[in-house]
């Protein structure tokens, strides 16, 4: 039974750090995603086609907690953009291995854009493949987020973090 409970308590707290990354994304502050990894990380958005090949071509790449906030910057100072609403649904979350220090996860997403003088429209398909490390505040971070897009176009308007 405990091997059961400890198991419904991970995909607890796992489930919980996915909603309040979307919710990041969607409702901010975009200041706070970086907050989301690990100090050294890795995090990608990439086509399904290019990941499949074991083609490193991605359409972002970041390396680092201080390349993620660089991207936050870039978003909010510098970048022009028509104000959107975004939902970022993330479903069937998997884990797929998992220890005291860290998890192994697979996860749908789905981000649906709203412009205010549009319908509603999807915006991006896709998986993520994750590694989580849980830190020494007992909080889970990305060590790894790999955002494959099931396309092999990209919205133009993607201008937020997936």
């Amino acid at each position: 039974m405990s091997g059961d409970l400890d198991r419904a308590v991970l995909f607890y707290e796992l489930h919980d750090h996915y909603a309040r990354y979307a919710a990041s994304l969607d409702d901010g502050p975009l200041e706070q995603w970086p907050d989301f990894f690990t100090e050294e990380c890795r995090y990608e958005i990439i086509p399904r086609d290019n990941f499949e090949l074991g083609l490193p071509v991605a359409v972002m790449r970041c390396e680092s907690r201080g390349m993620l906030a660089d991207r936050v910057t870039a978003v909010l100072e510098t970048m022009m953009f028509e104000p959107r609403y975004l939902r970022h649904h993330i479903t069937d979350l998997r884990i797929e291995s998992a220890s005291a220090a860290g998890a192994e996860t697979r996860a749908n997403f789905s981000i649906i854009e709203v412009l205010p003088d549009e319908l509603p429209r999807i915006a991006m398909v896709g998986h993520y493949r994750d590694r989580l490390e849980r830190s020494a505040d007992g909080q889970w971070r990305f060590r790894e987020k790999l955002a494959i897009f099931d396309s092999v176009l990209v919205a133009n308007t993607i201008v937020v973090p997936v």
